[in-house]
């Protein structure tokens, strides 16, 4: 049992800290194509779909594949991307983070949490500049309203920073959100897309051509934010 728990938590450790285990570039692309598949699932579910109003006011945003575990202490690890809608109205390639948290305490248990979150400034992304941001803490995040709630309604939540949609169901829209730490993972996008471009470069710059693994996503984001 101890050996179990021990070979668990290397690999929570290997997804929340990026430096504890290199990964492959198979790695960074299964992390993508997942992130695609997250925000796929919550813009099929009516009661989680992002508003369109809410999409057409996005400046980025970042998608998050979360899982919490504990056994004597708590941890919360994962991953995500973010995307940029550059000036010229067009999407960034995503830029692989890291989304952790630990907490200490008796926990037993395990569930996984996927995330949308919807920037709507173009100052909240440039917090990741300095490497990392705690969402809701450096930047005031909501729950963001379902589809059915009136067009009025979304005009005091757009002044938010960061709207948030989760599959995790019983966030009351407008209530305000503390989603943990994003933080840069610098070294992972070195491997995807075999560059020394780090995340500032890769979201407002256009040194890197996309790799046919990543267009899905981008072609996604920019379909459904228009």
């Amino acid at each position: 049992m101890k050996k179990i728990l021990s070979l668990f938590v290397v690999a929570l450790l290997c997804r929340a800290t990026p430096a504890y285990c290199a990964p492959t570039r198979a790695d960074t692309v299964k992390d993508v194509e997942s992130c695609w598949a997250v925000l796929q699932e919550i813009m099929s579910d009516p009661s989680t779909a992002i508003p369109k109003p809410i999409l057409q006011a996005a400046h980025a945003i970042v998608i998050v594949n979360q899982f919490k575990a504990g056994y004597i202490f708590g941890f919360k690890g994962g991953y995500g991307v973010i995307l940029a809608k550059k000036p010229d109205g067009t999407w960034s390639v995503p830029v692989l983070l890291s989304a952790n948290e630990a907490s200490l305490g008796l926990q037993i248990g395990f569930k996984s949490v996927e995330s949308v979150y919807v920037i709507t400034d173009d100052a909240t992304p440039k917090l990741l500049f300095r490497d990392r941001f705690n969402v809701g803490v450096d930047a005031k995040a909501v729950a963001g309203p379902a589809q059915a709630i009136a067009e009025k309604d979304y005009v005091n939540v757009l002044k938010n920073p960061v709207i948030i949609y989760t599959k995790s169901l019983g966030l009351f829209a407008g209530a305000t959100v503390k989603a943990g730490l994003l933080a840069r993972n610098d070294a992972a996008n070195f491997i995807l897309y075999n560059s020394t471009y780090t995340l500032p470069e890769l979201l407002y710059g256009n040194w890197v051509t996309p790799p046919e693994e990543v267009k899905p996503l981008m072609k996604y984001v920019s379909d459904l934010t228009r």
